[in-house]
């Protein structure tokens, strides 16, 4: 039976018809990966907003805020239209981590996003020189598949953790809530996830979506009329739920007053790095820089698995696309002072949603840019409402591990360490690292050294450096 002809323009450039979509799946596919991602408006604010430069400066929760959904809108858009695959992008978590509390006690705010911009024009120009699409082909499917598995994984714990269904232990590394059930907030939690999961094991057109929405519903009367439990220690993780009481609480002007900062360092910043230490800053610059590269390798893969938009080999289309994009939204986010920007996992929350192609993003964006001028509303979603949804999409792409061939050592181990490293080390692009050494490493062994793409022996002595910067940082002094 022929397949159905593509219909107009918007049909063709995003390939509805080939791709299994529709206009309002992938409406309501970016509607839920938004959802699933705003927190990034909220949580990015206090990590970069709070720190102190080498100069005690901060740059202020509200300004952060207005730049990090501004800077989310204009990626997401890019990466839909130049991409045509449904990833959103925003402020990278751990990447803004490494600026925070890495880059920023050395040198001036505006020294550390002219680092980003650095960053991101250098892999651009591996991408351009084609050697970032290479490297992505080099790896082998299994290990592809794998590290779809590690990223289903690190969101499943990453909703966990961010709903406070699993904390820190006393005595253990980490434990059920602070040693049980305990507060509404969790509650608020578990009722989401068995809504969400009932809703998507019955076929429910919207189900994350729909169970986002109940959630925070729920969040919001609990927190009304019975209060969080806050003196008890049992409160929200992050945004405490509360209706709006004026137009205050709805609508903000977004205050831009970072955009640019980059710029107002002055022209000695090449004296302040030596001062610094010319290798210290290339060493930071590279640290950004592998992190982001298999960050957005690893999202791009795992959520085009649970896509389906991946062929035989795990291989797919016009991945320059998405890494351009990629690049660009880096740039944009140094630019705008708003981190690392970088392909999200959350994007697997549109695609349980049905989404296929690049107007899920645009539809994200488009979100992000009223997110802007409502941050107040965006906060209204604690986690603890969120948080299930990625819970699930973790069970979505666990599911793909069936595909891997444990009987092979190679990709058995190189597979097995991608999958629990992700999320033991709360880092895509470790999780990566580790896999690929594992498998480079299991192949010598074998006496099969051969068979390992020279790339691939090229990344594992970099990720070798990597993963030793601490001894590499004592030897410089």
């Amino acid at each position: 039976m022929p397949s159905k002809a593509p219909s107009g323009f918007m049909d063709r450039y995003f390939r509805f018809t080939e791709r299994g979509s529709n206009l309002s799946t992938e409406l309501r596919g970016g509607l839920a990966t938004f959802f699933a991602m705003a927190y990034i408006v909220v949580l990015n604010p206090l990590i970069i907003g709070t720190a102190e430069d080498v100069n005690g400066e901060t740059l202020g929760i509200p300004q952060v805020a207005a730049v990090t959904a501004l800077v989310a809108a204009i990626s997401c858009v890019l990466m839909g239209i130049v991409s045509r695959y449904p990833f959103a992008i925003a402020a990278g978590m751990g990447l803004n981590a490494v600026i925070a509390y890495g880059l920023a006690p050395l040198m001036p705010w505006a020294d550390v996003f002219l680092l980003v911009i650095i960053e991101g024009v250098l892999l651009l120009v591996l991408v351009l020189t084609g050697f970032r699409t290479a490297v992505f082909a080099a790896i082998p499917p299994g290990i592809k598949t794998a590290i779809a598995v590690g990223v289903g994984l690190f969101l499943a714990l990453i909703g966990l953790v961010n709903a406070g269904f699993v904390q820190a232990g006393e005595g253990t590394p980490v434990q059920l809530g602070d040693g049980g059930l305990n507060g509404w907030p969790i509650v608020v939690f578990v009722l989401g996830l068995l809504v969400s999961v009932a809703l998507y094991v019955r076929r429910v057109k919207g189900a994350l979506l729909i169970g986002i929405v109940l959630a925070t519903v729920v969040a919001i009367l609990v927190e009304t009329v019975l209060g969080s439990g806050e003196a008890d220690g049992l409160g929200w993780s992050l945004t405490v739920p509360s209706l709006p009481t004026g137009v205050g609480d709805v609508v903000a002007l977004p205050d831009l007053s970072l955009v640019g900062l980059f710029a107002e360092g002055g022209g000695d910043v090449l004296a302040r790095w030596n001062e610094i230490g010319f290798a210290t800053v290339l060493m930071l610059v590279f640290t950004l820089l592998l992190a982001d590269f298999f960050d957005t390798m690893g999202t791009m893969v795992g959520v085009a698995y649970e896509a389906g938009l991946v062929d035989e080999d795990g291989d797919m289309e016009n991945t320059r696309g998405v890494l351009v994009a990629d690049s660009f939204g880096t740039i944009l986010g140094g630019l705008g002072s708003a981190s690392v920007n970088t392909v999200y996992a959350e994007s697997a929350a549109g695609v349980g949603e049905g989404a296929r192609t690049g107007v899920a993003p645009i539809v994200t964006g488009g979100m992000m840019l009223l997110a802007t001028f409502f941050t107040p509303l965006v906060s209204l979603v604690p986690f603890e409402a969120a948080t299930p949804v990625l819970v699930l999409v973790g069970f979505m792409m666990m599911t793909q591990v069936v595909n891997i061939d444990f009987r092979d050592p190679a990709l058995g181990i190189g597979s097995f360490l991608a999958i629990i490293m992700m999320p033991f080390t709360y880092s895509i692009a470790n999780g990566i690292g580790f896999g690929l050494l594992g498998y480079a490493f299991v192949r010598l062994v074998q006496g099969k050294a051969n068979q390992v793409h020279p790339l691939l022996w090229v990344i594992s002595v970099i990720f070798l450096v990597h993963f030793a910067e601490a001894p590499i940082y004592a030897l410089l002094g």
